[in-house]
């Protein structure tokens, strides 16, 4: 950030003001996405329910898959749910427009250049995010929850799925944004590296600790079975390493004293390893 690429600093109120506007604006293009996803609630909901009807059959279950509802207004409020969330993804390219748009002020010359691919990456991610979600992990979630149908009738009881409509759509609307939001990953890093705030060797020392991350972030928004987190926590793994190689690319060389510690660092480690490997050998020997 460069309160000099400006030509006159803009005070907290002004500030505040550019914010409520681009606020407004993006609320204005959320209301208009929700109403279009409302007005083909139908269509969309048929999409989401693909994936689970295809792997009812794949599971052999008797009948026909279909969406229920207890209270006469539970029908309503599910599409009304389901229209928010289709608003959250239409509206998409000009909430990230208002996003960047808020923060180039601030931006060297140079960097402004980047805010609309930055807007236009930034919306390909995230609906490709949920695209992948529904296309990848929805049929592999949902195959392992519909296989525990009738599990029991070993022992003369049945178990057989009946879906609520209002469930199912938060279900699935938390697994769509959960993997749009983390398909973010890649730019958000790039944006940070370009201004400074982190660098590629950080980005390399801390990957260990992301990885736990990213199977915590695998349990939170999947369900508890294996497949659907390693679905969701291995391409965020991918998608972390990827940013690197942007980051060391694009983003602010390190220091040359971020360098020389880099390479202290792993020459101590290096160091301990072998001095390890020795103790252990000579430990071995005396056995």
């Amino acid at each position: 950030m460069n309160e000099a690429a400006q030509p006159g600093k803009m005070t907290i109120w002004e500030h505040l003001d550019e914010l409520r506007s681009r606020v407004i604006r993006a609320l204005i293009a959320y209301v208009v996405g929700a109403s279009i996803a409302w007005t083909f609630r139908d269509e969309i909901l048929a999409w989401m329910w693909k994936p689970y009807a295809e792997s009812w059959k794949a599971q052999n279950i008797p009948g026909d898959p279909t969406l229920n509802f207890a209270a006469p207004s539970d029908a309503f409020k599910a599409y009304l749910n389901l229209s928010l969330i289709g608003g959250v993804m239409i509206a998409a390219p000009v909430i990230f427009y208002q996003f960047w748009a808020y923060i180039a002020p601030g931006l060297y010359k140079k960097e402004k250049k980047i805010v609309l691919p930055f807007v236009f990456f930034s919306t390909v991610l995230f609906v490709g995010g949920g695209l992948f979600g529904w296309r990848v992990a929805f049929p592999l979630t949902f195959d392992y929850l519909l296989s525990l149908a009738g599990a029991a009738q070993g022992i003369g009881l049945a178990i057989r799925p009946v879906v609520m409509m209002g469930e199912y759509i938060d279900f699935v609307s938390r697994m769509l944004l959960g993997f749009g939001i983390t398909f973010e990953l890649p730019l958000l890093i790039l944006f940070l590296s370009i201004a400074g705030v982190v660098n590629y060797l950080q980005l390399i020392r801390f990957g260990r600790w992301f990885i736990l991350i990213a199977f915590v972030i695998g349990a939170i928004f999947t369900p508890p079975d294996t497949t659907s987190q390693i679905a969701m926590s291995l391409p965020l793994c991918v998608l972390y390493f990827l940013s690197i190689g942007l980051a060391y690319l694009f983003g602010k060389r390190p220091s040359k004293e971020q360098i020389a510690k880099d390479r202290a660092e792993r020459a101590l480690r290096k160091a301990q390893a072998k001095a390890e490997r020795a103790a252990k050998m000579k430990t071995k020997g005396k056995e």
